[in-house]
């Protein structure tokens, strides 16, 4: 959960928290589900782009990026395509978000601590190596390509945040360094992830920070994207510690109209999308979220 950063804010919350951890059983503190749990259609609307891009960053609510001032560039990234206005975050703290929005589900993490030994249970990764398509995951400070530990030694990079190397089917060769990430984004894999540090996720620094380094790294691709069929994805793991779970989510391409929705989405529908968008299997809790709709250009 939130680190530091905001310790009056946590300790403001700290009694809604008390009442939820007494009611609550093991596991991660979930928020009320934000779709319908029968399973939906994948509509045949949806577009397929060369290449999505998903950025995860950590630990704001909706409000407090998206017309932020110390948000400029995503806020502005917002006001170009299309704001996710009731997003939400599936669990309290942030590793089983990461790995519910990688697997569909949070395979029994509950909690921070590392290592993760999750097998090779199915997940978007091995989904498109195994439908003939590419996945990697970009992560900044992380050590090396490949690298299973749970911290870089500045602590800058946490596993927490990267739920590659939790899964046996996932070659260390997919778990990169975010310095990697290409110039040249035509090379890039049909979807990646890309993981900011402690500090640049926001998770450890303010929202401006983030903000600059969305600015300075992702806004390339941004704008490349707008001619090549491609998608950028942002999203983050979980709000600020809320029982609504509520975050920012917005998406921007040339496939994407400028609009604020209000569809009811969390970590599953955004999964669901990207599966639905390659032709994939919903995985675990996908299944039964529906995809983002009305957002698309047709």
């Amino acid at each position: 959960m939130y680190r530091g950063k905001r310790v009056s804010r946590a300790a403001a919350l700290g009694g809604a928290l008390l009442l939820l951890a007494g009611c609550a059983s093991s596991g991660p503190t979930p928020y009320p589900r934000a779709h319908p749990s029968a399973a939906a259609a994948a509509p045949a609307s949806l577009p397929r782009p060369d290449h999505v891009v998903v950025a995860i960053f950590e630990n704001e609510g909706e409000t407090e990026v998206d017309g932020a001032a110390g948000a400029p560039y995503l806020s502005s990234l917002a006001a170009a395509g299309a704001s996710l206005s009731d997003s939400h975050g599936i669990a309290h703290p942030s590793q089983p978000n990461y790995v519910a929005l990688f697997s569909g589900s949070p395979q029994g993490v509950a909690d921070d601590s590392c290592p993760r030994d999750l097998g090779a249970r199915p997940n978007l990764a091995s989904q498109l190596t195994d439908a003939g398509f590419r996945f990697a995951g970009f992560a900044e400070g992380m050590p090396r390509d490949g690298f299973a530990g749970c911290s870089s030694a500045d602590g800058a990079y946490r596993r927490k945040h990267n739920p590659l190397p939790d899964f046996s089917n996932v070659p260390p060769s997919a778990n990169r360094t975010y310095r990697h990430f290409p110039a040249d984004y035509s090379t890039l894999p049909t979807v990646s992830f890309v993981i900011p540090d402690m500090c640049h996720d926001m998770h450890d620094c303010p929202v401006s920070a983030g903000d600059g380094w969305a600015a300075g790294n992702l806004s390339g691709y941004a704008r490349w994207a707008q001619a090549h069929n491609s998608l950028l994805i942002v999203t983050f793991d979980e709000d600020t510690g809320t029982p609504a779970n509520r975050i920012p989510t917005i998406l921007s391409g040339p496939m994407v109209r400028t609009t604020r929705s209000a569809q009811p989405i969390d970590h599953y529908s955004v999964l669901r999308t990207v599966e639905d968008m390659y032709g994939l299997a919903p995985l675990g809790e996908a299944a039964s979220a529906r995809p983002i709709t009305g957002v698309w250009k047709r």
